[in-house]
């Protein structure tokens, strides 16, 4: 099922967050979104999710509007891991994951034995299954965010958004959940920060100023002279000698060119 959006818009008294975003995200890819802070990262991901309404253009699930589709049906093939997502301080790790099965719950259809093992293998994806029973307020800030992705893999949906995943992680979890992100059977789209880290993915979606700059393979859109107009760096190529990959040492500018 194949997510795309269509001239997507968003401002906020009268300053453009989002302006004419055109893109498709191909199945089974994983998407790099990146950009400066403030260039619409955030708010493009939560129109792709349904979460905001978009005020110009439209967001397609396949060949339907998401406008015009049930929010339960949209949260069946879409899961938002936002960057500040919160959870009531009352409960435990197993309680916050169990919440993403909410979208196939219902009155005809209660909670079985499936459903715990969907929950019990979401644990274990990040990690978290040692804690399942611990009161979420004990948590630090990266186990947050490790139980928050729990939550979205238990929703099982198609398409999994993520908002900058790797905030408050150390290295070992950063690069366990982005190739945990690369294995899952899921169409991804992930906001990232560090640049090295985008390399790792099939394509990139480069944001400035509210504008889809660039998409294309990572080595297409990072290029030196775009690194300096949009990020206001200059930047070295390296090459592990390890694996052959590519690597970027970066300088800031004192002035944009």
């Amino acid at each position: 099922m194949n997510l795309s959006c269509e001239n997507l818009g968003w401002s906020v008294r009268g300053q453009s967050i989002v302006d004419g975003v055109t893109l498709e995200v191909r199945e089974g890819e994983t998407l790099g979104l990146i950009g400066p802070n403030g260039s619409g990262k955030s708010t493009l991901l939560k129109m792709l999710a349904g979460i905001q309404r978009p005020m110009r253009g439209k967001v397609m699930l396949g060949q339907r509007s998401l406008g015009d589709l049930p929010q339960r049906e949209v949260a069946r093939g879409i899961a938002l891991v936002e960057q500040q997502a919160d959870t009531a301080d009352r409960i435990t790790v197993r309680d916050a994951v169990e919440l993403g099965r909410t979208p196939w719950l219902s009155a005809l259809r209660p909670w079985s034995e499936d459903d715990s093992r969907i929950v019990a293998r979401a644990l274990d994806a990040v990690e978290m299954t040692a804690f399942d029973g611990r009161p979420w307020h004990t948590l630090s800030g990266g186990e947050r965010q490790r139980v928050h992705i729990a939550r979205a893999l238990a929703q099982e949906p198609r398409i999994l958004l993520l908002d900058e995943p790797t905030n408050h992680l150390d290295i070992h979890h950063q690069l366990s959940i982005l190739d945990l992100v690369r294995k899952l059977p899921t169409t991804n789209v992930v906001a990232l920060h560090d640049l090295n880290q985008a390399m790792e993915c099939d394509r990139i979606a480069l944001m400035h100023r509210g504008h889809l700059v660039a998409l294309g393979m990572p080595e297409e859109v990072l290029t030196s002279d775009r690194l300096r107009r949009v990020f206001a760096v200059s930047a070295r190529v390296m090459i592990d000698p390890d694996d052959g990959r590519r690597l970027f040492r970066f300088h800031r500018l004192e002035q944009m060119s």
